[in-house]
């Protein structure tokens, strides 16, 4: 047996007697990880590729240089967008005060990534005393010390409105109008309307472009080409594109890329 996690061995992480378990595994594209809990906390990590990550409440997306933390007990679907390089942890929730209680997306400084790939080759039973265990105490405090990222966007209890937004972040270049979508969940506009408004806090337009801006965002960060972004989630020009973006996040597509990943939030 290998001296550390892999994926066969997931779940025997969650129990070692040691405060934090790291799992190295790699995922095909489009491969999706179905609803499911730890009893320990976790932090998502991928050294290269893009994660979706729906909680019950919340949608995120995950480019390489963040990480989002999910608090022991979440229920979490994960969507592998690309070939993704998966390098997570799973905590105890009491290993330290300070780390968050709530899901959040974090940023991975170079040292934290770097720390998170050498906790996936230490022994899982490593020295607590030693080198290795200095490396997961550094670990936890990076961690509590890493600005949190952009915000997520929130969820509708309402299944029929669920099925409406997880088709958009499938496909967020998808120009449905509002009446499409009423259609498609067999009710009227004024009712998506006011039941989206009620159960997101935000009206359907303003959620979808947002959604859109977050999606550009995490294309972005994997280096594509600002036009291509702006085509590929639903602007039918990148000025339209770009002033949208300037207005949700205070800075244009083009100084958000030329920033260095630590000082992207």
């Amino acid at each position: 047996m290998k001296s550390y996690c892999s994926a066969d061995h997931a779940n025997a992480c969650q129990d070692i007697p040691r405060p934090v378990s790291a799992l190295s595994v790699n995922f095909s594209p489009g491969t999706i990880d179905k609803r499911h809990t730890h009893r320990r906390a976790q932090l998502l990590y991928a050294c290269s590729g893009v994660m979706s990550v729906l909680t019950d409440t919340d949608a995120f997306v995950v480019p390489p240089m963040r990480a989002l933390w999910l608090p022991a007990g979440t229920a979490h679907e994960v969507h592998y967008r690309g070939r993704v390089c998966l390098r997570t942890l799973y905590i105890e929730p009491h290993a330290t005060p300070t780390l968050p209680s709530y899901c959040c997306v974090i940023e991975v400084s170079d040292l934290l990534r770097a720390l998170i790939v050498e906790a996936t080759r230490v022994p899982i039973e490593y020295d607590v005393a030693g080198r290795d265990g200095d490396i997961i105490s550094l670990i936890l405090r990076e961690i509590t010390a890493m600005p949190i990222a952009s915000p997520p966007l929130p969820l509708p209890a309402d299944p029929r409105l669920m099925r409406i937004c997880r088709a958009i972040l499938a496909k967020p270049a998808d120009d449905a109008s509002l009446e499409d979508w009423a259609r498609s969940a067999s009710m009227s506009r004024a009712t998506l309307v006011r039941l989206f408004s009620r159960e997101t806090g935000m009206s359907f337009i303003a959620w979808r472009q947002q959604a859109r801006l977050v999606e550009a965002m995490s294309r972005l960060d994997a280096g594509h080409s600002i036009t291509r972004v702006a085509f590929e989630v639903g602007y039918r020009s990148p000025s339209t594109f770009t002033a949208l973006f300037r207005r949700s996040f205070g800075l244009t597509p083009r100084q958000y890329s030329a920033l260095p990943a630590t000082s992207r939030r």
